[in-house]
């Protein structure tokens, strides 16, 4: 068989297609688990570091926001290193920042080993994507991708499991020593088994990085700070929000008007399937990451669960999502990928609704039997995804296309958290509102205060109050759920501007 016309300067690999996948997966995974793991073990972190409680977000807020700012990079650096130095080069300076952090005596000392930390693994995931592409032929993108996935779709599920548990355990600074062992395997196995590409070198559109980095942290920035700062109340919000808007439109208009070769590729613009793949892939992140951050809380504070006890009812999601990713791997080729997608998102729509029956008098059940279907349509949804956007698109454009793959399935998990808070915080105003509007002195005399007072019954008011505070969150909850079933069921018509899958073909080998 003749490699793509369109790629690279092709050569096998002295590695198999297996031995490579394992090898990206291993870096791809300790990135993206770094991505929640740190976030139980904030509150230990806060009298260490010295720092305050609307200060100690920034550890997690520089995280997000350099890894948003370099993941785009990630094409243009692998034509201008090679794709192999690139990982290499990330995988050590992510392995090094997280030693630093681990090693961090303040606040300022984290954000910044916390900064470079997201910068240097921000690559990982997408050169682990394009290498997975290259080396396998098309007919088994499928399978190959249900492997290297689970890096992805799992690692955010376990990493407040583990994080919780270390934390408990030992000391919150393992949450970042625990990347050191698995940093230097990572590093020797690349080292050893990655083979070199020979992409083509290519001007830096310094221009275009600029509008699009900006747009990208202040919008980030916009939606982590919002809710601490009640958004459009302060001036930091609406400064970022502008700039968000302003530098993404400047990117916009730059991409469609320059004739040089810049930041993204025209040709990507015009493949339908990479397009819808963007769209599909920011809800997918959306979906996964805001019930990530949702159903802790719930757990915790309005059920009383145990920090681990809510680390453990993430696990069937974990689990359904791996099952899924198996059975999609052997099943592309034989099924629409299309149909695949469609019941992916209808299973996790459905898991939605019936978290949205949810209530306080309920065991642990619906968790795991809401989490467990919600992991196999996710699973079901991102290996054929992953497979038919990247079908109709040339080898050479899968670095560039992967990076931004990587950065909205970011960015959606971002807008996810921002919107689902944004609905609980106002709906829980609204619920309890609603709730105590019915308990007046004319329906319960004891509730005027003034006569609880005389009665002393200021303690049953108190409780009272509790009560009904808990019953609004609740429905605030519900409210939340059911508006994420919505969003999922929105997605359905995207299917319809998908094409099939191109035929099988060959691998694209990269050059030793």
């Amino acid at each position: 068989m003749t490699a793509d016309p369109t790629a690279a300067p092709v050569a096998k690999p002295a590695a198999s297609p297996l031995v490579i996948t394992a090898v990206v997966m291993l870096g791809t995974f300790m990135t993206i688990l770094d991505s929640t793991i740190a976030n139980v073990a904030i509150p230990k972190m806060q009298p260490s570091l010295g720092a305050a409680s609307d200060t100690i977000t920034w550890v997690l807020t520089s995280y997000i926001v350099a890894t948003a700012v370099a993941t785009p990079l990630t094409g243009w650096l692998a034509s201008k290193i090679g794709r192999r130095q690139l990982f290499l080069w990330s995988v050590a300076g992510f392995t090094l920042a997280s030693l630093a952090c681990g090693l961090a005596q303040d606040l300022g000392q984290m954000v910044v080993f916390r900064m470079i930390q997201g910068a240097t693994g921000a690559t990982l995931a997408p050169l682990g994507q394009a290498y997975v592409l290259d080396v396998w032929p098309r007919e088994k993108h499928g399978k190959a991708m249900s492997w290297w996935g689970v890096g992805i779709m799992v690692g955010p599920i376990l990493g407040p499991v583990l994080g919780a548990w270390l934390t408990d355990n030992y000391d919150w600074r393992w949450v970042f020593l625990i990347n050191l062992p698995v940093g230097v395997v990572t590093l020797f196995l690349a080292s050893s088994l990655l083979p070199r590409g020979l992409e083509a070198p290519r001007r830096f559109d310094l221009t275009g990085f600029a509008f699009l980095a900006l747009g990208v942290a202040a919008l980030q920035l916009c939606l982590d700070r919002g809710e601490q700062l009640d958004w459009f109340e302060s001036w930091e919000v609406r400064l970022e929000a502008g700039l968000a808007i302003a530098g993404l439109w400047a990117f916009g208009v730059h991409v469609a008007t320059t004739r040089r070769a810049g930041l993204v590729d025209r040709s990507l613009l015009r493949d339908r399937n990479v397009m819808t793949g963007f769209l599909f892939i920011t809800v997918l992140g959306m979906l996964l990451v805001s019930t990530t951050a949702l159903l802790p809380p719930l757990q915790q504070n309005l059920l009383g669960y145990p920090v681990l006890t809510t680390g453990y009812l993430q696990v069937p999601r974990g689990i359904g999502i791996m099952l899924a990713m198996m059975a999609a791997g052997q099943m592309i080729g034989k099924i629409d990928t299309r149909i695949m997608i469609g019941g992916g998102f209808v299973l996790a729509g459905g898991s939605m609704y019936l978290l949205s029956g949810i209530s306080p008098a309920m065991d642990s059940t619906p968790f795991i039997t809401a989490g467990f279907i919600q992991g196999v349509g996710l699973g079901l949804v991102f290996v054929p995804l992953n497979t038919i956007a990247f079908s109709t698109l040339a080898p050479a454009l899968r670095t560039d296309a992967a990076g931004f793959y990587m950065l909205l399935r970011n960015l959606g998990g971002s807008l996810g958290i921002s919107l689902t808070v944004n609905v609980l915080a106002r709906q829980t105003q609204v619920a309890h509102a609603d709730l105590a509007s019915h308990v007046t002195p004319y329906s319960a005399p004891w509730a005027d205060p003034a006569t609880a007072h005389a009665m002393g019954l200021d303690g049953v008011m108190a409780a009272l109050n509790a009560a009904i505070t808990q019953q609004a969150a609740m429905i605030a909850f519900v409210d939340v759920f059911r508006l994420l079933f919505w969003i999922t069921c929105a997605c359905l018509p995207l299917l319809l501007l998908l094409k099939p899958a191109r035929a099988a073909g060959p691998a694209v080998h990269l050059a030793d």
